[in-house]
């Protein structure tokens, strides 16, 4: 049997419609999951080496180090510099002065106000 023209187009428009919506729904799982945490090695000022989880938070830079027992946040204000927190298990606690990207480094992160660094290789 033969659809008549405007039936194929239908049909034709349809199949589209669910293969795109088929990619969009895989496109939200992968992008919904989030960025993964990363093994690290880190370094604070106040805490020295440790090993950690490294994990991208936003597409400006800004990113989370975990370690056994602190947590750093950097949030990126603008390019090479950001704003600090430390999480010691119950809340956040915003760190004094900026952190400016170490050109001889760019794993690290120094603040010239209260002399620290927080680094992530």
């Amino acid at each position: 049997m033969r659809w008549p023209v405007r039936w194929e187009a239908i049909m034709v428009s349809t199949k589209a419609w669910k293969r795109a919506g088929g990619l969009a729904g895989l496109a939200l799982v992968v992008f919904a999951t989030g960025a993964e945490a990363k093994p690290a090695k880190c370094f604070a000022t106040d805490d020295g080496y440790f090993g950690c989880d490294f994990k991208m938070t936003d597409s400006a830079g800004s990113f989370t180090i975990e370690g056994p027992a602190v947590t750093y946040i950097l949030l990126v204000d603008s390019p090479g510099y950001a704003s600090g927190f430390v999480n010691l298990g119950t809340r956040n606690i915003p760190l004094a002065g900026t952190y400016v990207r170490e050109r001889d480094d760019p794993a690290c992160w120094a603040n010239a106000e209260t002399n620290t660094k927080i680094c992530a290789w």
